[in-house]
């Protein structure tokens, strides 16, 4: 189990370092930035990348509503799921303090809201509570409805980490505008800690949402996608 927890945690870190260190460090980078789009490549190839280095290790879940949603589908032991959201979390933490020690060795750095997860008025495009909701409930229901099926046995094995890591590129290009995309308990929880003040007052959604969207979908794959 310890090699396992420690796939994990060091995936989760390179989800974070990575995906939330493209948005702190590259997105808006004077005349080169790398924006939406940088930033959007910049998650899907974390996943991409740790999915083939440790997936064959912890299964290459970086993510608690994943890790959920697995156990809901009957593909994951009811078991071993808080250890994985422990190491999950503690490797978006460290990644997060390791970001920040970067970020602000920069000589005029402005936390700013440091890529957190947020509605409303903390929301980059200014949508509502109930839009982030909906958003980051409908993206993990098909993040994890995609897992589901790129992992199955009747699909050409070795090719899965692809499928999953696109899917997070498309859901980021999405839903950035909306709530800077979660999907991921772990990756907003790191964040907020460091914000502070709203990002820990909205926290709860990004645990909410993404866990509801990933349990939904476990349920509905042993409908529709599980062998007869």
């Amino acid at each position: 189990m310890f090699k396992k927890l420690s796939a994990e945690f060091l995936g989760t870190f390179w989800l974070v370092f990575g995906g939330c260190g493209s948005a702190v460090l590259a997105a808006a980078f004077p005349a080169v930035g790398i924006g939406l789009l940088g930033v959007s490549f910049a998650f899907g190839l974390t996943v991409l990348t740790m999915a083939y280095a440790v997936g064959g290790i912890s299964g290459g879940h970086f993510n608690p509503a994943v890790s959920v949603g697995l156990t809901v589908a009957g593909k994951f032991p009811a078991s071993s799921l808080i250890g994985y959201i422990i190491a999950q979390v503690l490797g978006a933490i460290v990644a997060a303090a390791v970001l920040y020690v970067v970020a602000s060795g920069k000589a005029d750095f402005q936390l700013g809201d440091f890529a957190a997860n947020g509605y409303g008025e903390h929301s980059p495009g200014g949508y509502s509570l109930t839009a982030a909701l909906v958003m980051e409930v409908v993206m993990t229901f098909f993040f994890l409805f995609i897992i589901l099926g790129a992992t199955h046995g009747r699909v050409p094995s070795g090719f899965a980490p692809i499928a999953i890591g696109l899917a997070l590129t498309l859901i980021h290009l999405v839903s950035i505008p909306v709530t800077n995309t979660s999907v991921n308990p772990a990756r907003s929880t790191g964040q907020a800690l460091f914000v502070g003040d709203w990002a820990l007052s909205q926290l709860w959604l990004f645990w909410l949402a993404p866990i509801v969207g990933a349990a939904i979908a476990g349920i509905v794959w042993k409908i529709v996608g599980e062998d007869d």
